[in-house]
This record gives structure tokens, sequence and C-alpha cells, in this order.
């Protein structure tokens, strides 16, 4: 053993004792959970590797899986990092404001504010940087006019994150700004819409002299595009599977609504109840979709703590490659049963809703082709596609309509 490794051990057994101690003092089986988590962030365990100013502990990123598993083996609630982690990671890393770093990221690490993202537009979907929502200085306030679109969880989020234009005379990418804005005032319309897999997870969001405090500004003035690409980056971390989850499940994070995710494991007991066990072609297909998963969860496991847009990249396409590939091999072992929805057959409608929900991954956070357009250009340094737009400023630009309802 190098001595590098033995110190680590040294460490991580210390940090064990440190937790252990600390639950033995703050976790009983009866105790309210809110209170507790909000113990769990003033001690530094929720985000155990960020700075002590910021409710962590300086620790190295890979001993947040240590400080997990005893959480677990005393029972208690595991600190959930991913809630609101593109929140308070955009804060960590560029907000100045001392209402931002202090109070308000606390109340994002405990779960009080929930979030969600207010980026695409009608006309800036992959396009993000040709947003229209404007927002204008009006004293310590900014008053923001516009939409958003494609919206996960903006009926319940307490606040936005919110990627608007402060600066129409510069080239797009340079007159946005980044804030926080509060979702639960007159000047925010929230419309939800039906998706077809019969539910609502997506909303329309308009804005009508909306109000956000400059105090509420995460971004330096015209600077949001630099922050808008680590949020992305973080965002499609966690959709490709390259966050570490902290608990045995699968959360969404600030307000990407959850997807069924189907393992090869999954697949092996349909394949058995429909007879397909047998079938070569169904075996090699099941254990490529097993291949493919084991190899993004070593790759999620290498990228850990990263926020990496390359890397992140990279991870959000390939889940998107198993979504669809187990998708589809759901639908082949049912055969003709998967035509089967709406109360025919519960089997077929699961692998309808599967194949349906899929394309979440395909869409949310940038599409599988941006994905590979920035895989192109960025990692393997092709040329970049034409743009006419990019060094004009942007009240010159032409523009798609920048309010659009869908109903």
């Amino acid at each position: 053993m190098t001595a590098e490794a033995a110190a680590g051990e040294r460490q991580a057994a210390q940090v064990r004792s440190e937790v252990r101690d600390w639950l033995a003092g703050h976790w009983s089986a009866g105790k309210d959970r809110r209170r507790f988590t909000e113990e769990v962030v003033d001690a530094g365990w929720a985000r155990p590797s960020w700075p002590r100013d910021m409710f962590g502990r300086d620790l190295p990123e890979e001993l947040t899986g240590v400080i997990a598993e005893e959480f677990t083996a005393a029972g208690a609630p595991v600190p959930d990092i991913t809630a609101s982690a593109i929140a308070s990671n955009a804060i960590r890393d560029f907000a100045e404001s001392p209402e931002l770093r202090g109070p308000v990221l606390r109340k994002l690490l405990t779960g009080e504010y929930r979030t969600c993202l207010l980026y695409s537009e009608p006309g800036a979907g992959s396009d993000l940087a040709a947003v229209q929502t404007r927002a204008d200085r009006d004293g310590e306030e900014w008053v923001v006019n516009g939409q958003k679109v494609w919206t996960s969880g903006a009926k319940t989020a307490t606040h936005g994150l919110l990627a608007a234009r402060t600066n129409w005379d510069v080239p797009k990418r340079r007159g946005i700004t980044y804030f926080l804005l509060p979702m639960r005032q007159d000047g925010v319309e929230v419309r939800p819409i039906r998706q077809m897999t019969g539910q609502a997870n997506f909303n329309e969001v308009f804005f009508t002299n909306a109000r956000v405090p400059d105090s509420l500004r995460i971004s330096a003035l015209e600077d949001g595009w630099r922050v808008l690409q680590t949020a992305l980056a973080v965002e499609r971390m966690s959709m490709g599977g390259g966050i570490r989850r902290s608990a045995p499940r699968e959360p969404a994070a600030d307000g990407e609504p959850a997807s069924p995710v189907r393992g090869a494991a999954d697949l092996v007991p349909i394949a058995i109840a429909t007879g397909r066990n047998s079938d070569p072609v169904m075996r090699q297909e099941i254990a490529r979709i097993h291949a493919l998963r084991r190899i993004g969860r070593w790759n999620a496991e290498r990228a850990s703590g990263e926020d990496d847009m390359n890397i992140a990249t990279v991870l959000k396409l390939a889940m998107s490659t198993v979504l669809h590939g187990s998708a589809r091999i759901h639908g082949q072992l049912l055969g003709q049963e998967a035509m089967l929805v709406a109360g025919g057959s519960q089997a077929g409608d699961d692998a309808n809703q599967e194949a349906m929900w899929s394309f979440i991954n395909s869409i949310g956070g940038g599409s599988d082709q941006i994905q590979r357009n920035l895989i192109a250009e960025r990692v393997l340094g092709l040329p970049h596609d034409p743009s006419v737009d990019h060094n004009i400023p942007f009240s010159e630009a032409r523009k798609a309509e920048a309010v659009r309802r869908l109903g």
C-alpha cells in the first residue's frame, strides 16, 4: 500500500468515527425529519466536500460515500446531494450576494426552497443563447417579462433559475444574466402542458412585470451565459448518472421529472415470462444493455464531483442510448401485447410508458443532436456549425416569436 493510500484510509476511518459520534448525539428513530435535515446541513454533512463557510467540511469528494454508509448503518436519512444541486452549485461557484451564499443556500440545502429551470423559450430551445425573456433594472430590483416553456416542477417550485436578457446591444451570449427568481408572486403564471403519457410534468411559465431583487442575481451582470454552461453541465451530469446518489434512489434534481429507468436485470424476468429467455437475439440485446449500463456507471463514478461539460455531454448521450434501447427491447419481448394500452394490458401500458418517457433524456437538458454537436466540436475538434448571428448585437439578429401559448 502506498503512503497516499494509507493516508486516505486513515482519513476515512477518522471521518467514519466522527460521523458515528455525531449521529449518536443527533439522530433517533422518532426524530422530526425536517429538524434533523437542518442539523445535517448546519454540521456540514450534506455537502462534506464544500468549504466550511458554505455548509461543508472541506473533505475529499470520495468520502461522500463513506458518510452515506454510516448514515445508512445508523438508520438515519441519507443526505440527498441531488436536491437543488444546480441552484446550490451555481451559488457556490458564482454568487457574491451574502443573502444567496448564506440563508438562501441553506434553505436550498434543507429543501425549504425548491427550484425549477427557467431556460427554454418558444424561440430559444436548442439555441439557449437566443433567450428573449427580458429583465430590466428598477432600482434594487429587476422587472421580468416574457415566457419560458417545458419547465419541469414549476407548479411546486418556490424559486426558478432564470436566464434573462439584460442587454440587447451585445452579441447574444454576452447579454444574459442569471437570477434566482421567486415563483410565488402575481407576475408569474404557470400553465401545465399535457404530455402524450397523460401526465403534466412540464409547464409554460409567463412573466408579466414579475420582480426579482438584485440580491438574488447569481451571475455578474451580463455574465449569465458562463453560469448557464456550468449549470447545464450539472444537469446533464445528473441525467447521465454522473452525480453520485447518496441514497439508494433516483430523485429528480431541480424540478426534472424522474423517469422510469429500466435496467437489464428488469428485462430478464420479462424475457422469462414471455418465453423469450432462450432466444439468442434477445439474450444478446439484453446483455448489450447491461454492458452499456455498467460502462455508464463506471464512467459516472470516475466523473463524480465533476462539472465538466464534455464529460456531462458524453454521459447524458450514453444514458439516452440505454433508455431507448431498453424501451425497444421491452416492446420486442412483449410482441403484440406492447400495442395494448389504456387498460387493455398492464404489461403493454408499462412498455409504452417507458418508451414515451425515454424521450425526456433525449430532449431535456439539450437534445441528443445537440450533444452530438458538442462532442464533435469540443471533444473531437471538428469545425463548428456556421453561425450568422454569433458576433452581431442581439437587437439586430433575426428572432423567433418570443411569446407563444401552446393552447
